[in-house]
């Protein structure tokens, strides 16, 4: 039946309930799975998984327990970044002649972190049709249960393993004035939040754990408590979702903590670091920083 806005004077928008799935057109479900919780998974999405010719996924030993879970006996191909470039072709074939495919990565939105882009990409440039499947998603779920601004935010994905090369991922990150949301492994969070309270000492963050299973866990506060909590506790276990508040551009607060992020910054940084790192935490001009910096090392 129709959804009427009575302030509006557009026409009604139509909700489709039907109680029962109407068979697929031929092409490529990008589907939702669940990220723990295996009750997190639409009625549609079920369908598709039950009425495709064949799911692609990254792991089927992963991807089994959600088919077992509902009885659904569709056959699996593995697709993942190491035989992607092999599999795509032989794919994009198989949709051409009409097949419906499902998607799915171990857990979550297809896409996101993961090379199914190129699968999409390939098969929308060929005239396939695409039919995203929507559900759970972590960055979204982390961002949710975060508390943290949502009006606007970045998805950054995993940063580099390196630390030479994270840090200056982090630091192209330094002018982006939204909420950052990003994975991280848990053997790597410790040294990744000990950089970040580094970097951007006063920012308000969240590390969330295990979203939608039974160890679901949420640590939030300024960067800087963040890294000591995780240099005492040490690396978690589980997925780990990292949200970072935008810089705040206080201007009372930043000169005031300015001052103290800079004798504690020029305890293991030269004067330069510890001036870029500062100002970009909190927005405090690099020639007032300077200045600072001069007088602490006069003291």
């Amino acid at each position: 039946m129709p959804v009427i806005d009575p302030l509006s004077n557009t026409e009604p928008s139509f909700i489709n309930i039907s109680p029962k799935a109407k068979p697929l057109s031929p092409g490529l479900y990008p589907v939702a799975t669940p990220i723990g919780n295996l009750r997190d998974i639409t009625l549609r999405a079920l369908d598709v998984l039950n009425m495709a010719d064949i799911i692609i996924c990254e792991d089927t030993r992963i991807t089994k327990r959600l088919l077992n879970a509902y009885d659904i006996t569709t056959p699996l191909m593995v697709y993942h970044e190491h035989n992607a470039k092999h599999i795509r072709p032989k794919l994009i074939r198989r949709l051409l002649d009409g097949e419906k495919i499902a998607l799915v990565s171990d857990a979550g939105t297809p896409l996101i972190s993961d090379p199914g882009y190129k699968l999409v990409r390939d098969a929308a440039e060929v005239g396939i049709k695409i039919f995203p499947i929507p559900g759970a998603s972590a960055p979204i779920a982390a961002l949710v249960k975060s508390g943290i601004a949502s009006n606007r935010f970045l998805f950054a994905g995993f940063p580099p393993v390196k630390m030479i090369q994270k840090r200056n991922w982090f630091e192209n990150l330094n002018s982006i004035d939204n909420t950052l949301i990003l994975f991280e492994s848990p053997k790597r969070l410790s040294a990744t939040i000990k950089l970040l309270a580094e970097l951007w000492p006063i920012r308000e963050a969240a590390v969330i754990r295990e979203i939608t299973k039974k160890f679901e866990e949420i640590k939030r506060d300024k960067l800087a408590n963040l890294w000591e909590y995780y240099a005492e506790a040490g690396n978690p276990k589980g997925e780990i979702v990292i949200v970072i508040a935008p810089p705040v551009y206080d201007e009372n607060l930043a000169k005031h903590d300015s001052r103290e992020l800079l004798i504690k910054s020029l305890k293991n940084m030269t004067m330069r670091d510890a001036v870029i790192n500062v100002a970009a935490a909190t927005g405090v001009s690099k020639k007032i920083l300077y200045k600072q910096a001069l007088e602490i090392m006069i003291i």
